[in-house]
């Protein structure tokens, strides 16, 4: 029994090595049957009875079965392109256009990626819009935004992804079937070293298999759903008058009427400086008026006491 236990786990640490140096083209399995030197052992560690547990749906078949080859090369239906586009398109009203334009990408199956938009010199308005749209609405909406004003520039590109497409998915089957067989060797292990092992192996095929779907979904995203960036602008400003244009009786009003708002401004402004002095100005003249000048008259008629009293009122009279 003892030798049994030593032999069967020399081959679970001889498969475990054997599967570590395994490539990404799937041919783990004829390494682990050739280094191992034993058919039964192989046969085990492929076997997918215990693979069937670990939640992965392309767990390895059995080595003589026919889907191991469609396993190693999926075929891929169709071409994958990543399509993007740049437009600059000069409009009236920018911000008009731009809730023209997002209604009509939503209306196709689309949406605002990002969108900024700000005022330049407090005359005008520019937004920096990306529009991610379905593949096959991008041409008829790339001409539809080309046609919504000016076109000031515009700059296509399409890239064809289809070799990385099929092979990150041959990568992920393979790396699935991989570590599938990782589980099925620690579903028959029982040395605590050789647990330790194969755990970390796990781990490491794991990380590589979630990583490899990033890649997958990233590129049907890319695929799926073009990418348009759109550049809105108002024009400069109006044209100034020619030499030989002679203004009219209107825009004589409209310059009269301008003048005139410009004095009453003007004058409103002086008065608003002017009304703090004339305030100060006023409360000097108030006390020397009603204070000082009646205590002054007061003192010259106590200094000259010869002088016949007068009546009040002539006394008034002379304050006046």
């Amino acid at each position: 029994m003892r030798v049994r236990r030593h032999m069967f786990a020399a081959a679970l640490l001889t498969a475990a090595l054997a599967l570590a140096g395994c490539s990404a083209s799937g041919s783990g399995s004829a390494a682990d049957a050739k280094s191992a030197g034993r058919p039964g052992a192989a046969e085990a560690a492929v076997g997918g009875g215990p693979a069937a547990d670990s939640g992965y749906a392309a767990a390895s078949p059995a080595p003589g079965s026919r889907q191991s080859g469609a396993e190693k090369k999926p075929v891929a239906a169709g071409t994958h392109i990543i399509r993007t586009a740049g437009l600059s398109v000069e409009v009236k009203d920018a911000t008009k256009a731009l809730a023209r334009i997002r209604t009509t990408v939503e209306a196709a199956g689309g949406h605002v990626a990002d969108e900024t938009t700000e005022r330049v010199d407090d005359t005008r308005v520019t937004s920096h819009i990306v529009l991610r749209v379905p593949q096959e609405r991008y041409a008829s909406l790339l001409t539809e935004l080309e046609g919504s004003g000016k076109l000031l520039s515009r700059k296509a590109d399409a890239k064809d992804v289809t070799d990385q497409v099929v092979d990150v998915a041959s990568r992920i089957a393979t790396q699935r079937a991989s570590v599938a067989r990782v589980r099925a060797l620690m579903d028959r292990a029982e040395e605590l070293a050789d647990v330790v092992t194969l755990e970390g192996e796990l781990s490491r095929r794991q990380s590589e298999l979630e990583s490899l779907l990033a890649q997958q979904a990233s590129l049907k995203d890319r695929t799926a759903m073009a990418t348009i960036t759109l550049e809105l602008s108002e024009p400069a400003g109006t044209e100034p008058l020619a030499d030989d244009e002679d203004p009219g009786f209107l825009d004589a009003l409209k310059g009269g009427w301008g003048a005139l708002a410009a004095t009453v401004h003007w004058i409103g402004l002086v008065l608003g400086a002017v009304a703090p002095f004339a305030a100060v100005l006023a409360a000097v003249y108030a006390v020397w008026r009603w204070l000082i000048r009646p205590l002054r008259m007061r003192r010259r008629a106590a200094a000259a006491p010869g002088q016949p009293k007068q009546p009040e009122r002539t006394q008034q009279a002379e304050r006046d």
